[in-house]
């Protein structure tokens, strides 16, 4: 016959702040590559197991849908004027790849960043 544990099975343990600021810094540039899947997989993997990290991946994913919104609001005056809309998506790319370097750096000096451009959807 089996019984109970006492008490319930501990979570995963805390990160130490050298994993945190690795996955901080993954977060950020991620979305570069996979745009707002990697702060999401970040944020939902690591949830609740350190605050920096938690707030830097939220961030990330919040940036990341904006730009979502960006580019798709910017593909549709390209094809709506014919074009004349492409330079928009070029500056929402420039603007992407500037504001995400300049996160990666400051989550490698453990700085807590928020984007200057960003609307909060998760919280």
């Amino acid at each position: 016959m089996s019984y109970p544990p006492p008490y319930p099975p501990a979570g995963p343990p805390p990160l130490r702040p050298d994993e945190e600021r690795t996955w901080a810094i993954v977060a950020h540039l991620g979305g570069l590559v996979a745009g707002f899947l990697a702060p999401l997989v970040i944020w939902l993997v690591f949830r609740g197991r350190g605050p920096y990290l938690e707030n830097q991946a939220k961030e990330s994913l919040n940036f990341q849908l904006t730009l979502l919104i960006a580019y798709v609001a910017g593909g549709v005056i390209a094809l709506v004027t014919l074009g004349f809309g492409t330079p928009l998506l070029l500056l929402v790319w420039v603007g992407q790849l500037v504001l995400q370097i300049l996160a990666a750096v400051a989550a490698s000096r453990y700085e807590w960043y928020r984007y200057p451009v960003n609307i909060r959807f998760v919280s």
